[in-house]
């Protein structure tokens, strides 16, 4: 079976995976760390900075499938410091509208390149 992959332009990947498959109305989007597609480099500053990046890629993502926002139905975030949890939910909070996508979030030893959040979604079609 083959897949309906999506690339953004505006999204990096550190291996080798697609940014995104659509599996009938799903689109499954790969874990975003705050990655700058410009310089392939992790952006520098806190967990706000690395939030607002990692959201900045996915929504790339979603443009590149056609999608927004209000199409995302579950988010997965990972933090390598649950003390950022709040930090990182003011910057989720103003991502989305209400009603907010499902949303899991889980404390993780490390990320890639030494990143302090990745998030990926799953978005449908409407």
């Amino acid at each position: 079976m083959s897949r309906k992959a999506f690339r953004a332009a505006g999204a990096a990947t550190v291996g080798p995976y697609s940014h995104a498959i659509e599996s009938g109305d799903l689109i499954f989007l790969s874990g975003q760390t705050p990655i700058d597609s410009q310089t392939g480099k992790l952006v520098e500053g806190d967990i706000v900075e690395q939030t607002k990046q990692c959201f900045k890629n996915l929504f790339n993502v979603l443009e590149a499938a056609g999608l927004t926002s209000d199409n995302v139905e579950k988010v997965n975030v990972f933090l390598t410091d649950m003390n950022n949890f709040t930090k990182m939910n003011e910057v989720y909070s103003k991502q989305f509208s209400e009603p907010y996508p499902a949303r899991t979030t889980i404390g993780v030893a490390s990320l890639p390149l030494g990143a302090q959040i990745e998030i990926e979604m799953i978005a449908r079609r409407k």
